[in-house]
C-alpha cells in the first residue's frame, strides 16, 4: 500500500507544482526536495544517531538494574492483553513501556530511540521478517495515537504567538489523544483479522534477485494510468514552456489565482505578526526585568525538566548500587545506535523528499479551496484543513502551518486553541512508520498504515469536537 501512496504523493506534488508554476525558479519543488534529502540525513538521521547511543546506553543500565523488569511486572496484565504474541518477560516489553512513557511525558524525539530499540526486539521474535507482526502494528498504532499528559510543544507555540492561557489545551488534548489511542488499538486488533492484511511468506533473496532482472510487463490498468499521467504532464509542459499568460489565464478562470494570492498574503502577514510578537516580548522582558512565572507553568516546566535527570539517577544509581559496571554497560548498550541511524537514512530520504515536493507545490491550499464548501457544512473549520492533512505527514511542516494559524489576526481564539489541540492530538504517522519499519527492514506494513490513519482521523475529529465544546463561547 505504501508504494501506491508514495507514488501518488509524488505525482500529485509534481503535477500541482506544474499548474502553480513551481516546477522551476526560486520556489521550485525540486529545490525543496533536495533540501528535504539533506534534512533527512543531516537534520534527522545523524542527530538521531547520538540520541540513539545515549538512550540505548541508559536502557541497558535500566535492564541491568532490574528497573524495567519491575515496571513490566506491574503493567503485565495490560501488556499481555495488548501484546499477546510477545513472551512474558521479553525485553521488547520493557522497551515499549519506556517509549510509550516518554511519549506520555512529552519528551518528543527522546522517545524515538526507545521505540527503535523496541522494534528491534519485536523483530527478533517475528517469524516473517519482511512483514510487520501484529505486535509491531499495535505498538506503532499506540505511537500514532500519541497519548499525551503534557502537550508542551503546542503550548509553547501558543505562548510564542501571544495566545493567552495556553494551559487550557491540556485537558482537551488529553481527551483527544485518549480517543485516538483507543481507536488505534481497536483498529489494529480489528484489521489484523481481515484476509487482505494477512501475513505473506518472505521472498527468498535469490527469487528477489531473479525477479529484479525480469521486469514485469505493463498491465492494462497500469497502461491507462500511465497514459493519464503522460497527458497531464504534457499539459504541465505546455504551461511551463508557453507564454506566462497561458498559465495566468488558467489560474484566473479556475479561481486558483486569487486563492494563491490570499494564501501567500496570509503567510507573509503571519510571519510578520510572529516576528513582531517575539520582538515585543523581548522588549517587554528587558523593560520589566525577570518575572516570576505562574505557579502552574513553573511546576510543569520543572516536572518536564526533571524527567530525564530522574531517569538517569534511577538507572545509574540502582545499577551502581547493585554492583553493575555502569560505564562499560552504558558503552555496550550505545554501540548499535549509529548502525540503526544508517539503516533508516534511505527511508527518511525517500519520504521527506516527496513530502517536501507535496508541501511546496501548493497542493494543500488547492485542496482547501476545493473542499471549503463541504467542510463548512460539516462544521470543520476550513482554516485547519492544511494542518490536519500535514500533521500525519511532516512534523516540521505542521509546525509552520500551526504558526501561521496562531498568528492570523482574522481567526478566533476558538480556531487557534483547536489548532493547538489538533497539533497535539496525533503523531506524524508516515514518519513513524518509515523510521520504525525501516530500522528493522520490514517491507510489508500490512494494516499498520490504515490503523495509524484511523487514529489520526479520530484524534482530529475529537480535537475539533472538544475545541468547539470548550472554546466556542470563550
Amino acid at each position: 500500500m505504501l508504494n501506491y501512496i508514495w507514488a501518488t504523493l509524488l505525482f500529485t506534488g509534481l503535477l500541482v507544482a506544474g499548474l502553480m508554476g513551481r516546477v522551476s525558479g526560486d520556489a521550485s519543488v525540486i529545490d525543496a526536495a533536495m533540501k528535504g534529502a539533506e534534512k533527512a540525513v543531516m537534520g534527522i538521521a545523524l542527530p538521531l544517531a547520538g540520541m540513539m547511543m545515549f538512550w540505548l546506553g541508559v536502557l541497558r543500565l535500566l535492564e541491568k538494574a532490574g528497573v524495567l523488569e519491575a515496571v513490566v511486572r506491574v503493567l503485565s496484565p495490560l501488556l499481555r492483553r495488548l501484546f499477546p504474541d510477545v513472551p512474558t518477560g521479553h525485553p521488547a516489553m520493557s522497551a515499549m513501556v519506556m517509549n510509550l512513557s516518554a511519549n506520555m511525558l512529552g519528551l518528543s524525539n527522546n522517545a524515538t530511540p526507545l521505540g527503535l530499540k523496541a522494534m528491534g526486539h519485536l523483530q527478533e521474535i517475528n517469524p516473517h521478517k519482511q512483514s510487520a507482526s501484529n505486535a509491531m502494528i499495535t505498538f506503532l498504532a499506540l505511537n500514532t495515537g500519541a497519548f499525551t499528559l503534557i502537550p508542551m510543544t503546542a503550548m509553547n507555540f501558543l505562548n510564542a504567538a501571544g495566545v493567552s492561557h495556553s494551559f487550557r489545551v491540556i485537558v482537551p488534548t488529553i481527551l483527544a489523544t485518549a480517543c485516538a489511542s483507543v481507536a488505534a488499538v481497536l483498529a489494529a486488533k480489528s484489521f489484523q483479522r481481515l484476509p487482505g492484511f494477512a501475513v505473506q511468506p518472505d521472498e527468498l533473496a535469490a527469487e528477489g534477485a531473479a525477479t529484479s532482472t525480469r521486469p514485469a510487463g505493463i498491465t492494462g490498468r497500469g497502461g491507462f494510468w500511465l497514459t493519464v499521467l503522460g497527458v497531464l504532464f504534457l499539459g504541465v509542459t505546455v504551461l511551463e514552456l508557453g507564454p506566462p499568460s497561458w498559465r495566468q489565464t488558467v489560474l484566473q478562470q479556475t479561481g486558483i489565482s486569487g486563492m494563491m494570492t490570499k494564501a501567500a498574503q496570509r503567510k507573509a502577514d503571519a510571519e510578520k505578526a510572529l516576528s513582531l510578537k517575539k520582538k515585543e516580548a523581548r522588549t517587554a522582558a528587558t523593560a520589566q526585568g525577570p518575572q516570576e512565572p505562574p505557579v502552574w507553568r513553573r511546576v510543569m516546566d520543572g516536572a518536564s525538566g526533571l524527567a530525564i535527570p530522574a531517569i538517569l539517577m534511577l538507572a545509574v544509581g540502582v545499577a551502581w548500587a547493585r554492583g553493575v559496571r555502569v560505564y562499560e554497560e552504558f558503552v555496550d548498550g550505545a554501540k548499535e545506535g549509529f548502525q540503526v541511524a544508517v539503516r533508516i537514512m534511505p527511508y527518511l530520504v525517500a519520504m521527506l523528499t516527496v513530502l517536501a515536493i507535496l508541501r511546496e507545490s501548493g497542493a494543500f491550499q488547492l485542496l482547501e479551496y476545493l473542499l471549503a464548501p463541504v467542510l463548512n457544512v460539516l462544521g470543520f473549520p476550513v482554516e485547519l484543513l492544511s494542518l490536519a492533512l500535514m500533521r500525519p505527514l511532516s512534523g516540521s511542516g505542521a509546525q509552520g502551518i500551526l504558526n501561521e494559524i496562531l498568528t492570523r489576526p482574522d481567526l478566533s481564539e476558538m480556531v487557534k486553541f483547536t489548532a493547538g489541540i489538533l497539533y497535539g492530538s496525533t503523531e506524524t504517522t508516515f514518519y513513524v512508520l518509515t523510521v520504525y519499519f525501516g530500522s528493522v527492514g520490514v517491507r510489508r506494513f500490512r494494516h499498520a498504515l490504515v490503523a495509524g490513519l484511523t487514529a489520526d482521523f479520530v484524534g482530529m475529529v475529537a480535537a475539533v469536537f472538544f475545541g468547539r465544546l470548550l472554546f466556542a463561547f470563550s
